[in-house]
């Protein structure tokens, strides 16, 4: 069974053709830049790998072009887009109407449109890319993948904020939790992981999810128990743009006695806070060579960075009553050596212990981080949204 997966974003596409259910990813790339004068592409399958940079106005060019080199007779993998039995699309923002995997009606398009105020940067792009693939591979099952799906685990007394009881029971205001697709995913590989090694037949792991957006879940047996992200994609830890927890206060400030619009303050905490508010750079990998030089700025954010992440290993451990593991996962927590050291420093209380040279190794693969001493395993594991998309739509498929 041919299924493509589709992780839409604000500019960017990426996608997946995978072979179900073996997990075959017979082609996979990405877009990004979609809407400037020069977006780049890249296209990979066994034997062939393109990548360019064109001009792509919108996303219903940008998936025409994916759907070209997935049928071109040199380079593509399919004959015709009837070949696609489904479509699985990543939703950031499920709402409380979704806890499952969802065949996409018009009624759950309405009920994602409903949604955009929830994830303005996020699901009226993923709207977009299911409009489009519609269109492009009109015989083929669409299937929504929603992020906070695998939170709606978690327990009233977590996900409920202090406000008056009326904001969660008539406009369902409560924490929701976003990145699901990749907790999920990972911490179904540390399960797997602590089982084989005869760690516990429980388990209590703490996923630590560090890209340009950043997320930390606490994962009981499983399952989702509480989250840093809430009822929007903003708070919790310091991401690229976004500023993570701040005080209420600050808000009212910014509005009443410094002047600032509520739409300016909202696009300051999206945009323009964070690493990039606190070091004038977006890249982690600038921030990082910044700090080796000197520049001030760049340690002591990244130092935030780390404390921040400390902070809630603290309280998540002592909500699951026991650590068995920690997992760094997505592009930052798979790749920088530099901020995994400074969360694991001075960690023993919670059993963690860093080898240092197991840290420094670059490797794709699953690993283990920790000293044959430490208490409690410190794991890398490389995220696959596109492949737990995949198992999530073929198992709907199936059932």
């Amino acid at each position: 069974m041919k299924i493509v997966i589709i992780n839409s974003g604000s500019s960017s596409i990426k996608y997946q053709l995978i072979d179900m259910p073996a997990n075959e990813v017979i082609c996979s790339g990405m877009i990004d830049r979609i809407g400037l004068e020069t977006s780049n592409l890249s296209y990979v399958t066994s034997s062939a790998k393109i990548e360019e940079s064109l001009p792509i106005a919108n996303h219903k060019i940008g998936l025409n072009k994916i759907a070209q080199l997935l049928m071109d007779e040199k380079i593509g993998v399919i004959k015709s887009t009837k070949e696609i039995e489904a479509v699985g699309h990543r939703v950031v923002h499920g709402g409380s109407s979704f806890s499952n995997t969802t065949l996409i009606t018009e009624e759950v398009k309405q009920q994602i449109k409903q949604l955009f105020e929830l994830a303005p940067l996020h699901n009226p792009a993923n709207y977009e890319g299911i409009i489009v693939a519609e269109e492009i591979f009109s015989d083929a099952k669409q299937i929504a993948v929603f992020d906070t799906a695998f939170h709606q685990t978690i327990p009233v007394l977590a996900h409920k904020y202090a406000v008056p009881n009326f904001l969660l029971t008539e406009n369902k205001v409560r924490v929701y939790g976003f990145h699901g697709t990749s907790h999920k995913y990972v911490s179904e590989n540390a399960i797997h992981f602590l089982n084989a090694n005869s760690i516990n037949t429980s388990s209590n792991i703490i996923s630590i999810h560090l890209g340009n957006g950043c997320s930390m879940t606490a994962i009981k047996d499983g399952k989702s128990i509480d989250t840093t992200l809430g009822f929007g994609p903003m708070n919790g830890l310091i991401m690229g743009t976004r500023s993570g927890d701040v005080d209420q206060s600050v808000i009212f400030y910014l509005v009443k006695t410094l002047g600032y619009t509520i739409d300016e303050v909202n696009t300051m905490l999206q945009k323009q806070s964070g690493m990039l508010g606190l070091t004038g750079f977006s890249d982690l990998r600038d921030i990082e060579s910044n700090a080796e030089n000197g520049n001030v700025d760049c340690q002591l954010a990244l130092a935030m960075n780390a404390y921040r992440i400390k902070k809630y290993i603290g309280s998540y451990a002592a909500v699951l009553n026991g650590l068995d593991a920690i997992v760094f996962t997505a592009g930052i927590g798979e790749n920088s050596s530099y901020i995994r050291r400074l969360v694991c420093t001075d960690m023993e209380y919670f059993g963690l212990e860093l080898d240092h040279a197991k840290n420094d190794v670059r490797s794709k693969e699953m690993r283990e981080i920790n000293t044959p001493d430490s208490k409690t395993k410190i794991l890398v594991i490389p995220t696959n949204e596109e492949i737990e998309i995949a198992n999530q739509v073929y198992e709907l498929l199936l059932s």
